[in-house]
């Protein structure tokens, strides 16, 4: 969450923000909500201090009304302070719950729009490829290959599952290992994270476990919920404690099964292996300080890019709006490779996402660091997808298949693999 010391000094520029974000945040109606709760917290504060009052009172020399008055006032004191401290309590929590509806502050080089088309294209990296035959797209591929399984997988699971085959199954683990290879090149710490986590850390995170709008499976009666990233699992491994500022920036990488609701996620362009329940994706995490947050950013930016220019895959980078960053994100970079089974002539689809969560996610969580002076202050939490599997996959298949009906192996993944093509069959 933002800083609630600002709701009223900052507080136009908030609301700026959030409508910019397009969200629906009704942020004076919080103020008010906060203003309750402090004015409710003192009357508690008022009655503890009275309670304490009449208790040294008691101790003295007192005539027996006095006393009896004082031995009524203290029971009508301890009755009315349970009361208030339930009614402290319960806003305490209303507040904080509607606190974290406020998305972070946006860059102010963020491109300001709705919706994903007003996102910017700030770099086009290779050509697409020209075939002379017409293409087919992944789920033909994989069906014609043997490589995908979605009918029997939506038989025993449901929609939007699949099962991989074959060459695939050996393809997606090369994929896997040749992206840890990079992001340790760089000094990161590998991790096999749960793929399970606990609500309050996906509320501190920014991720709704509940509601009609959440995209996140939960696992009802645990207070627990499948994990959508090891962003998640990544983020909350320091939740409650305190960095020691020489050991920043921590780098972290972790493998993890991502599963999500995608409720309504339908039509051409998310069908296959692009939008499903459960994948596997590579994360890399890093807490670091304040000041050094856009740096880093970059930095993740620069090994995706890293990764799919190995790959020799045509993608552009986008920076994305205002109105497509979600709450927790300062400011979001996207790459978006090329695939050819995209719509009539192809087209760009996500791939990766970096983010800036500047303080966000460390003041909901409690991650902070020692200053300099030794005061307490909260760390900076960045995230980036090295890669997504599923959706590389895709790009793969669709970018290096041959007019035989094979498919090339990129070169920087033939090692891993074992294989050079995987054969057509007829």
């Amino acid at each position: 969450m933002i800083d609630l010391r600002e709701l009223k000094s900052r507080h136009d520029e908030i609301a700026a923000n959030i409508k910019n974000r397009n969200m629906r945040v009704d942020l004076d109606a919080i103020i008010a909500l906060g203003d309750k709760r402090s004015s409710v917290m003192q009357e508690a504060d008022a009655l503890r201090a009275r309670r304490n009052e009449v208790a040294k009172q008691m101790k003295g020399k007192l005539d027996p009304e006095t006393r009896a008055k004082l031995i009524e006032e203290g029971k009508e004191l301890k009755t009315r302070i349970a009361e208030i401290e339930k009614e402290a309590s319960d806003l305490d929590a209303q507040y904080l719950a509607a606190a974290r509806t406020i998305p972070n502050y946006a860059n102010p080089k963020a491109p300001i729009g709705k919706e994903d088309k007003d996102s910017t294209a700030v770099k086009f990296v290779g050509k697409p490829p020209v075939f002379d035959f017409k293409p087919l797209d992944h789920v033909q591929l994989g069906e014609k290959l043997d490589l995908i399984d979605f009918d029997t997988a939506t038989e025993v699971s449901g929609p939007k599952f699949y099962y991989l085959k074959n060459q695939a199954v050996l393809l997606q683990m090369a994929i896997e290992r040749y992206a840890i290879d990079i992001v340790l090149k760089h000094g990161f710490t590998p991790f096999i994270t749960p793929d399970v986590a606990k609500e309050e850390i996906l509320n501190g995170i920014g991720f709704n476990p509940r509601g009609a709008e959440s995209n996140i499976y939960t696992l009802e009666g645990t207070g627990t919920a499948l994990v959508g990233t090891a962003e998640i699992t990544l983020g909350g491994y320091y939740a409650g404690r305190v960095l020691d500022k020489k050991e920043l920036p921590i780098k972290m990488t972790g493998l993890s099964h991502c599963f999500r609701r995608e409720a309504g996620a339908a039509g051409q362009y998310s069908k296959g292996l692009y939008r499903v329940h459960q994948f596997s994706k590579l994360e890399m995490f890093i807490y670091c300080l304040p000041e050094e947050s856009d740096k880093w950013h970059d930095y993740l930016l620069s090994i995706e890019e890293e990764i799919y220019q190995g790959l020799g895959l045509a993608y552009r980078v986008i920076d994305t709006c205002t109105g497509d960053l979600g709450a927790p994100a300062y400011r979001k970079f996207d790459i978006e490779a090329w695939m050819p089974g995209r719509g009539e002539n192809g087209e760009y689809g996500e791939v990766t996402s970096t983010s800036n969560c500047t303080d966000y996610q460390a003041r909901s969580l409690q991650i902070r660091y020692r200053d300099d002076e030794g005061k307490l202050q909260y760390v900076h939490m960045l995230n980036g997808t090295a890669t997504a599997l599923s959706r590389t996959m895709v790009a793969i298949l669709e970018n290096y298949q041959q007019k035989d009906g094979s498919i090339a192996i990129p070169e920087k993944l033939i090692p891993y693999c074992g294989f050079s093509v995987i054969p057509a069959k007829h």
